[in-house]
């Protein structure tokens, strides 16, 4: 081997905030705010705060390897913190707050945070969290300085705190492998899960993220992430928007209909994405209020599959087009993104159309699929034979965070719990789940953890646990329960029974009393009760 040539400089997030600052430093960023007026500045604004940002926590005493938590929804502060925790070398872990409170526990105990920033109305919620925060040193709302209250945990004022800070910094040269970014599993089974991304995984994401094949982004797009930032770094679009020079659309918590449109109305929003609910209450709204997404070109719709008739409405009545992406948290999170091709075109719109609105999506340069049937052949691109979907590549997970076995096999490929195919074209469909997870709203509802809590339940027998269609979430819980002979006990009774156990978006959407069938080898059949009760939840 001759070594190459070339200069060595590492890819670093901080490296695109410069980027940003130089190449499109007047393009706007707006953000709405809990409790305050709408924030307006520029890439050279966010690169000054982002790095007042950083002087302030090099101050309270946060070095390279920290890890920072963050407990906030999309806005303009939550992005500083994107480029200023891993600026410094430090990571930022995104905490959900979905999670129950004992999972968010976990996740900031395990990744041994020792400064929580969060959003005013996170306040009573981190008051309960704090005495079991075992590293937690340091408390910071994400407000200004009038709005800021301790929240019983001497919690300072974000603003006041960067306000004497200095905006500009000398940004380490860090090694590319260094973590910048801890993203927790949902946790369906067992404890969530940490995947720590890399600088260098989230550059060549957010650059991959950017092409034609992917979102296509430009300097003429108007982008406003409704994927949350919390939730891996938001499908990277606060990285791949400021690499293309696109105006920046924070939405904050407000993702109803009616929120949206002003957004998308007032600022020209062209480029937009979410989970499949986020969608349909957008679309109802449309139609209540008899108005049409004007600037709107593409919604990007990934978490869940997408239903057909929403692509078609988006389409045909409004002219946006819908692209489908699959993805997960070990994924930085892109894996496929559904983007036509010559090829596709060719058989026509209706195949077009057909694949782009009923295939997760198309492989992407970065990332390799395989499906491997049950023997661990490859099964081939028919479009027909399924079997289990792996994936490698320079941003999907290697090991989990504080977990010495790596999650990828030795051959390096990563097993994504799917059953999947792949065509002649490229395009892959999601057919099945290995595991019996639920996925509401984009979030993971672990099957088998609500059978086991519900079977607690006094006079329950067998509790089954099924995720079954559903007009605005696109798929809820529903738990059918076998009593035992002579047992008095209804529906009522078992919600109560849950309700202190679970988490309140973990509730089953209807509890009903059948026999419940089970397979040969005494499991329960799942394949059957879904078919029994597809429609249950759709009258």
């Amino acid at each position: 081997m001759i070594p190459g040539l070339m200069q060595t400089t590492p890819l670093l997030v901080s490296g695109i905030l410069r980027y940003a600052a130089a190449a499109h430093g007047g393009r706007e960023i707006v953000s709405r705010l809990i409790d305050e007026p709408p924030w307006r500045y520029d890439y050279a604004g966010l690169a000054q705060r982002a790095a007042q940002a950083a002087n302030a926590l090099a101050r309270l005493g946060v070095r390279p390897g920290d890890r920072v938590t963050s407990l906030a929804w999309n806005t303009h502060r939550h992005l500083e913190l994107f480029y200023a925790v891993p600026g410094l070398g430090a990571v930022l872990h995104t905490a959900n707050p979905r999670l129950s409170d004992e999972q968010i526990v976990f996740t900031i105990n395990h990744a041994a945070s020792g400064v929580l920033l969060f959003d005013r109305n996170f306040a009573e919620l981190v008051a309960r969290l704090a005495p079991r925060l075992t590293t937690v040193k340091t408390f910071v709302m994400l407000s200004d300085a009038a709005r800021t209250h301790d929240a019983g945990v001497g919690a300072m004022s974000y603003e006041a705190l960067i306000a004497g800070e200095a905006g500009t910094i000398d940004w380490p040269t860090l090694d590319e492998n260094a973590g910048a970014f801890l993203c927790y599993t949902s946790g369906t089974t067992g404890d969530p899960k940490g995947v720590l991304y890399s600088h260098r995984a989230v550059v060549l994401h957010a650059m991959a993220g950017g092409l034609a094949s992917a979102f296509g982004l430009t300097a003429f797009d108007v982008v406003m992430p409704c994927s949350s930032l919390y939730h891996a770094t938001a499908w990277g679009l606060p990285f791949t928007a400021p690499i293309c020079g696109s105006k920046l659309v924070l939405p904050a918590d407000r993702m109803d209909g009616a929120s949206l449109h002003e957004l998308i109305q007032g600022e020209g929003v062209t480029f937009t994405g979410g989970v499949p609910t986020i969608w349909t209450m957008y679309l109802a709204h449309l139609e209540q209020i008899g108005q049409r997404p004007d600037s709107l070109k593409r919604v990007v719709i990934g978490g869940s599959a997408v239903p057909r008739a929403m692509a078609e409405t988006f389409k045909t009545k409004y002219g946006v087009d819908v692209l489908q992406i699959w993805g997960m948290t070990e994924t930085c999170p892109i894996g496929v993104v559904a983007t036509p091709t010559p090829s596709l075109a060719a058989l026509g719109e209706d195949a077009l159309n057909e694949a782009i609105w009923t295939r997760q999506g198309r492989l992407q340069f970065g990332i390799e699929l395989r499906v491997e049937t049950e023997d661990g052949a490859e099964a081939p691109r028919d479009g027909e034979t399924s079997g289990a979907l792996k994936v490698r590549g320079p941003w999907v997970v290697r090991r989990y965070y504080r977990q010495e076995a790596d999650a990828a096999q030795t051959d390096g490929w990563f097993d994504t719990g799917d059953i999947a195919t792949l065509d002649a074209h490229g395009f892959m469909r999601i057919t099945d789940r290995q595991k019996d997870v639920i996925k509401s709203g984009g979030e993971w509802i672990s099957s088998i953890d609500l059978e086991n809590i519900a079977a607690g339940c006094p006079g329950v027998k067998i509790a089954a646990v099924v995720g079954v269609p559903h007009p605005k979430w696109e798929e809820r819980p529903l738990l059918v329960i076998e009593a035992h002979a002579g047992a008095s006990i209804g529906k009522a009774e078992v919600l109560t029974y849950l309700a202190p156990r679970i988490v309140k978006w973990w509730t089953p959407d209807d509890v009903v009393f059948a026999a419940v069938p089970l397979t040969a080898t005494g499991k329960i059949d799942k394949k059957v009760l879904r078919e029994a009760w597809r429609g249950h939840l759709m009258g």
